[in-house]
C-alpha cells in the first residue's frame, strides 16, 4: 500500500490488486475514508471536516494522476 501523495500528515493511498470501484485511501491519525476516483464521493469510512477538504481539493486537481495510478497499480481491474 504505497503512499501516493502526502498533504501535512494526510496520506493518499492506493492498494496493489484492489476491489472496484477505483478509489483511494486517505489516512489521518484513527481516521480513514475511501474516496471514489471519478466522482471524488465518500465510498467508506471518514476523515474530520478540515481534512477532508484538503483531501478533496487535491483530488479534484489530481484526478489524471489518480487514475493512473489506480491503473498501474491495479492492471486487471
Amino acid at each position: 500500500m504505497p503512499t501516493i501523495h502526502l498533504i501535512n500528515s494526510i496520506k493518499i493511498l492506493i492498494y496493489f490488486d484492489d476491489h472496484l470501484p477505483p478509489h483511494f485511501h486517505a489516512t489521518y491519525n484513527e481516521f480513514e475514508e475511501l474516496i471514489l476516483i471519478n466522482t471524488l464521493e465518500s465510498y467508506r469510512g471518514h476523515l474530520p471536516n478540515k481534512q477532508r477538504k484538503k483531501v478533496i481539493e487535491w483530488a479534484t486537481n489530481n484526478q489524471d494522476f489518480l487514475i493512473r495510478k489506480w491503473n498501474e497499480f491495479n492492471p486487471n481491474t
